[in-house]
């Protein structure tokens, strides 16, 4: 909970560092004013938290640094409304309110000993970059980890320099793909679904994570089928809907659950219970 008196009263936090993603898309990274508060917060990979500008109002972002390195909290903000156009022009020490941990997380002590194979698409990215990090940080817990990972163009892909540490570890394989053909683009073209598909991994012990773009989770969920992952081996994120955070608000709920605590990390198996929301 966000505060065991108010839990809609943010913690006070400090923008340390600004980050240019993409042409639209901002990664923040932030710790909170009091230090004691900030050595003592703890999440797991997949939990999300609002930021708030005070005076406008806040919005549910994924907590995009994984909890096994705690220098700062970082969050990816694409601009698309009136909140993230603020916190878009936020300058390195600006204020900005904090409220979180919220939701659950990914189940990553199921996963050990398990292939893991990560599936992300754009902005989707960001909650998939906390556990990739995070069982990067673990490594030894788990077996083969595959990241495709792809973009409308190669400007809109995140985490650029990241991406050029992954391409160079023996210990992760990297599979990156844009839309269309760009000059200078030479890695994969096509949608992340049919790549996906071109790939073919097996089934075998693996573990599908996936998020981005709900058309693209559709058709990426289809193609797993396909290749014949069960539905319990597919484990996605449904962030976007998240409003208040604590199961208060009731414009979350998908049936009788509300993605601010029964998610949003759902497998599969869950989403099916579930009335149709991809």
């Amino acid at each position: 909970m966000a505060n065991s008196i108010n839990p809609f009263l943010p913690k006070i936090g400090t923008v340390l560092k600004v980050v240019q993603e993409t042409p639209n898309i901002k990664s923040f990274q932030v710790v909170l004013n009091d230090q004691e508060r900030m050595k003592s917060f703890r999440f797991e990979p997949g939990q999300a938290a609002q930021l708030s500008i005070f005076g406008v109002g806040e919005a549910t972002f994924v907590i995009n640094s994984p909890p096994t390195r705690m220098e700062y909290l970082q969050f990816s903000v694409m601009q698309a409304g009136e909140v993230t156009e603020r916190i878009h022009q936020l300058k390195e020490g600006n204020p900005i309110g904090v409220r979180g941990p919220l939701g659950n997380w990914f189940p990553y002590e199921d996963m050990k000993g398990k292939d893991i194979y990560f599936i992300g698409g754009g902005i989707g990215m960001a909650p998939l970059r906390t556990l990739l990090l995070f069982m990067l940080d673990n490594r030894k817990d788990y077996g083969e980890i595959t990241l495709l990972y792809g973009a409308r163009s190669p400007q809109d892909l995140c985490y650029k320099e990241e991406v050029k540490e992954w391409e160079a570890r023996d210990d992760m394989e990297l599979i990156l793909t844009v839309d269309r053909e760009f000059p200078e683009w030479d890695k994969r073209v096509g949608l992340v679904p049919n790549v996906l598909k071109e790939l073919a991994p097996s089934p075998q012990n693996k573990v599908a994570i996936t998020c981005g773009p709900p058309i693209m989770i559709r058709f990426t969920l289809q193609a797993l089928a396909e290749l014949g992952f069960k539905d319990d081996q597919v484990i996605t994120t449904l962030e976007r809907r998240m409003k208040c955070g604590i199961g208060l608000c009731g414009r979350c709920n998908i049936g009788t659950k509300y993605v601010c605590i029964d998610g949003p990390v759902f497998s599969l198996a869950q989403l099916k219970e579930l009335p149709p929301e991809l």
